[in-house]
């Protein structure tokens, strides 16, 4: 499964009132790991940034001069995420910037839209549904999950999402944090390598004695009535064991 870890900044709040996306950062995952392929552009909003915002994410109206418009990188940046699943915290935000980025394109490609591209993601609606009641910010899931962001100052797009893919593999199983096989991890991301030491020698099977087979079977038989049918215990349980597991 191809995934996109995406976040932007913005000149501020309200895209309805003329502000415009200053900065993207995505990060792609192909079922649940790093690919090492990321999209990360600074750009010029053609409109002051504002007060507010600017403390946020500390990205200036002279710097951001500079930069390449929305519609310069626009191509580069549909051929990255078409079809993928964009995974964005407080997804509503983002997808509706990228809206209006995407209105202002000429010609036909003013007409696409995020649901049209991609499928989206919203881990705040999924933090609220596993933490109801509790503060579900990314600094929180940080927190909350263990993923250093000792190092975020200022919001920045590309780290925003490269800490959400962090929270995101922990909210999900926690995969992100254990390494099953001889893959070396992508540049740039440090993984823990902990991994299960088998004891030395044989390893001993305890089997039920008769007593306790009689009281299974006879457990196995209520569940069988109640449900109208065999268990799947019975439909799956292997008749024999082998005797040792070398």
């Amino acid at each position: 499964m191809r995934q996109i870890v995406f976040d932007t900044e913005t000149t501020g709040l309200e895209p309805e009132q003329g502000h415009r996306i200053i900065e993207i950062g995505a990060i792609e995952i192909v079922n649940r790991r790093r690919t090492g392929r990321q999209f990360h552009r600074y750009l010029c909003p053609d409109r002051e940034v504002d007060p507010g915002a600017l403390q946020v994410h500390g990205l200036t109206n002279e710097f951001l001069g500079g930069q390449p418009r929305f519609a310069e990188i626009a191509g580069e940046l549909l051929e990255f995420v078409r079809d993928a699943e964009l995974i964005i915290h407080n997804a509503p935000f983002d997808v509706a910037f990228l809206d209006a980025e995407l209105q202002k394109l000429p010609g036909d490609r003013g007409a696409l839209r995020v649901a049209g591209l991609c499928g989206v993601l919203d881990t705040l609606a999924m933090a609220r549904q596993l933490h109801p009641g509790q503060r579900n910010s990314l600094d929180a899931l940080c927190k909350r999950y263990s993923v250093d962001n000792s190092h975020r100052d200022l919001h920045g797009a590309l780290l925003d999402a490269d800490l959400l893919l962090e929270v995101y593999l922990a909210m999900t199983g926690g995969q992100g944090a254990l390494i099953l096989d001889e893959e070396a991890p992508q540049p740039g991301h440090q993984a823990s390598t902990r991994r299960a030491v088998r004891p030395a020698g044989e390893l001993r099977v305890l089997r039920a004695t008769a007593e306790e087979r009689a009281a299974h079977d006879a457990l196995l038989t209520v569940l069988d009535k109640a449900s109208g049918g065999n268990t799947v215990w019975r439909t799956f349980e292997p008749r024999e064991a082998p005797e040792v597991i070398p």
